[in-house]
């Protein structure tokens, strides 16, 4: 999709002449054609390009510019343009027509984003951590828990442009719940940001869940009679996919305190009142992440003093028996040197004493060391 420089001007146009404009201009352009299908999740481009008039679909061509003119045109409803990891001359074009600022326009290409919220002017500009739980048969020090991805929203007056990142977080189910209810859809704009707000949030609670799983997993290990013998790869594994689940979940809290607190032309009252549920909601799962990460700090602790306290019994283990071995050693080593004069050497019943008094002392020195639980 490639647009020209007159892109630019489409995004300035309000009344009526000015709409004839942008019909003239688009004429003498190639139009930013949405007719191709939407590409798989391994190789993506336009997911979707949907006009809302009072909350509910208008059937229409798949033409963005005719989309935006009519709807502007009728100073009502608003344009919903889903896309999945666009190129740099994908987006452009659709930067030029949405008036977007360049450094917002870079962040949706190049993805790797913090949860944040941008405005520039009249667009606001915010970027979520989708993430999502990876199922295994059994955790091992390599196991990937959480795969996360990036779910970049632009919101304006009358359009919204979803640009995601990741093999997960489709918002196809989310379309759909949000025209089986019209009236919610019919807020604008900024109900479907509440909407991808609160659908990112309730996955991190799911997978938050799942984590804590694998944590009691981990957990029932350790405290077991071979505790001492769990891989602690398994417990670093985890505190690894924690992290990255943190760095998806806390920096989302101050957005969404803005959303919820301060005034935003796009945002309307009440639908402040929606993300300051969902604040609350991301704050339950910053808290259960908080929970796992101190309760496997605990546990690794515990772990390590298991494996410290086995290593001292096989320590004790080894000194015992290197203690029994060492009386028949330093017998055996004195009456093996050769010399003529040395006691009870030719004597006849020699060999017999010395065997005995060997085995009498090493059951003394084992009987002794079972006592004190060294054997």
């Amino acid at each position: 999709m490639s647009m020209t420089g007159n892109l630019r001007k489409v995004t300035s146009f309000r009344g009526v002449g000015s709409l004839r404009k942008v019909a003239r201009l688009a004429r003498r352009r190639p139009r930013v054609d949405l007719s191709h299908p939407a590409r798989s999740p391994l190789g993506s481009s336009v997911v979707n390009c949907v006009t809302y008039k009072e909350g509910v679909r208008v059937a229409g061509g798949s033409d963005l510019v005719d989309a935006m003119e009519r709807v502007r045109k009728g100073r009502d409803g608003f344009v919903w343009l889903g896309l999945h990891e666009p190129s740099d001359q994908e987006f452009a074009g659709i930067a030029e027509l949405f008036d977007l600022h360049p450094l917002a326009a870079e962040d949706a290409v190049e993805a790797h984003q913090r949860p944040k919220l941008e405005r520039y002017g009249d667009t606001l500009f915010a970027v979520f951590k989708t993430v999502c739980y990876v199922e295994h048969e059994e955790l091992t020090a390599t196991s990937e828990v959480v795969d996360t991805g990036e779910i970049m929203v632009f919101v304006g007056p009358d359009f919204v442009i979803t640009v995601r990142h990741g093999r997960h977080g489709s918002l196809g189910p989310l379309r759909e719940e949000l025209e089986s209810a019209p009236q919610q859809l019919a807020k604008g704009p900024a109900a479907v940001l509440h909407a991808i707000a609160d659908h990112v949030v309730d996955d991190y609670l799911n997978v938050t869940d799942a984590v804590q799983m694998d944590i009691d997993q981990v957990e029932t290990a350790v405290f077991t009679d071979n505790g001492a013998r769990v891989d602690a790869g398994r417990i670093y594994q985890l505190k690894r996919e924690l992290l990255e689940l943190k760095r998806a979940v806390v920096p989302l809290g101050r957005p969404l305190d803005e959303l919820a607190t301060r005034p935003i032309r796009v945002v309307a009252p009440e639908i402040q009142a929606y993300f300051r549920d969902v604040s609350d909601h991301l704050l339950r799962a910053k808290e259960q992440i908080a929970a796992f990460d101190e309760l496997l700090n605990s546990i690794l602790q515990a772990h390590l003093a298991q494996v410290t306290v086995a290593q001292n019994e096989d320590m004790r283990k080894i000194t015992a028996w290197a203690a029994v071995i060492a009386v028949p050693t330093m017998v055996c080593g004195v009456y093996g040197m050769n010399f003529d004069y040395m006691p009870e050497l030719h004597w006849r019943f020699g060999y017999g004493l010395i065997i005995g008094v060997i085995s009498v002392a090493c059951l003394v020195l084992y009987r002794g060391f079972r006592r004190n639980g060294w054997l």
